[in-house]
């Protein structure tokens, strides 16, 4: 029977990051294993036949406040500069998400000049709603019914298969809008694209003498073979439970890839269809994202699903009840740390993920 100090389930950002620390400021052996044939989780990134980098999962941008976790990931990889812009299409026309003043000028044919002018039409137009009980109260409460139903009712029942109210308000809650012309999607200080693309990054986070890595596994079918002190769990927590309170549900995501003879499909990197008529939710042209300059370009259609590799725990008060269920089974686990998007059943973006494993690392050694 091999010998580990620590058992890690699952090689995405939690799961590598965990793996990165141990075995580099504890000095002790590593076992990563990974049900799934490469590193990376949903950032896994890979160079198409084209030579185009692709993000097979979806689009990853890193976009984070923390500059702690910035100088944490900057061991691993170099960055290129890179701000997000998404449209929305509607009515053959495109509008700049988040909702800002060029998005409200030209759906509703206006001329706000200012940042007050603006914050009067929005204060004009919401719909004041207390409690906030779900994700349309969080929505029309921001922005008005009109507004909502253009831009988020259809595009969230394509997304979650649930209208937003039938959302946890945390959901839809965290769309900002804007005052100002900025047509960025995220406003945080650090913005950047990994040069090399995320698969890199994970494989220099996990090239250390400590740490081995097993793919394509599922971590129940080696478990009776090798002995170790703790384990760090990223994977779904009622898997780990053996579904004994039911399944969590989660949306998945069918992507349908297609090359292009042009140097560009679209207008930016990301386009929304906000429209019931079309299926997909958004198009994604990958070649934004690298920077790279070819004269072809790849393209992805996001299809949302129940089954696949889960991406978005479906945040409802029901699932959330199954969920605490699950989590008062995990604190009864001594030696065992649940981490991460699946195992905490929350929606984390990627310096989340980083932020809160970087955390529980110093709280697991602190012996919290």
């Amino acid at each position: 029977m091999k010998r580990y100090d620590v058992f890690i389930v699952g090689a995405g950002f939690a799961g590598s990051v965990m793996a990165e620390r141990i075995a580099s400021q504890l000095d002790k052996k590593v076992l990563l294993v990974e049900k799934r044939k490469h590193i990376a989780g949903n950032a896994y990134d890979e160079y198409e036949e084209n030579g185009i980098l692709v993000h097979r999962y979806g689009p990853h941008i890193f976009h984070t406040n923390s500059k702690d976790v910035l100088e944490y990931l900057t061991k691993f990889s170099e960055w290129r500069k890179y701000e997000h812009e998404v449209l929305a299409f509607y009515k053959n026309d495109y509008f700049p998400i988040p909702i800002n003043r060029i998005t409200l000028n030209k759906i509703y044919n206006l001329s706000l000049q200012t940042d007050t002018e603006v914050e009067n039409f929005f204060s004009a137009v919401r719909e004041k709603r207390y409690p906030i009980l779900n994700s349309e109260d969080a929505i029309v409460n921001q922005v008005g019914t009109e507004l909502f139903k253009i831009f988020f009712e259809n595009y969230t029942f394509k997304q979650w298969n649930k209208y937003p109210k039938e959302l946890s308000p945390s959901v839809c809650g965290r769309i900002p809008t804007r005052f100002n012309n900025d047509c960025r999607y995220f406003t945080d200080k650090y913005q950047f694209m990994p040069k090399d693309g995320y698969t890199k990054l994970f494989e220099r986070m996990l090239d250390h003498k400590n740490i081995e890595v097993i793919l394509n596994t599922d971590y129940k079918n080696i478990i009776s073979e090798i002995s170790f002190d703790k384990m760090i769990y990223t994977g779904p927590i009622d898997y780990f439970f053996d579904y004994i309170y039911g399944k969590l549900p989660y949306r998945s995501i069918r992507f349908e890839f297609e090359n292009h003879d042009l140097e560009y499909y679209q207008k930016c990197a990301q386009i929304n269809y906000v429209e019931e008529s079309v299926k997909y939710t958004r198009v994604v042209e990958h070649k934004f994202l690298s920077g790279q300059k070819i004269s072809n370009t790849i393209i992805s259609r996001e299809y949302p699903q129940f089954n696949g590799e889960p991406f978005y725990p479906i945040l409802t008060e029901e699932n959330r009840n199954i969920f605490k269920r699950y989590e008062q089974e995990a604190v009864k686990q001594k030696n065992v740390v649940f981490c991460g998007r699946l195992a905490e059943y929350r929606y984390y973006n990627m310096d989340q993920v980083v932020a809160n494993t970087l955390k529980k690392f110093e709280l697991m050694i602190n012996g919290k």
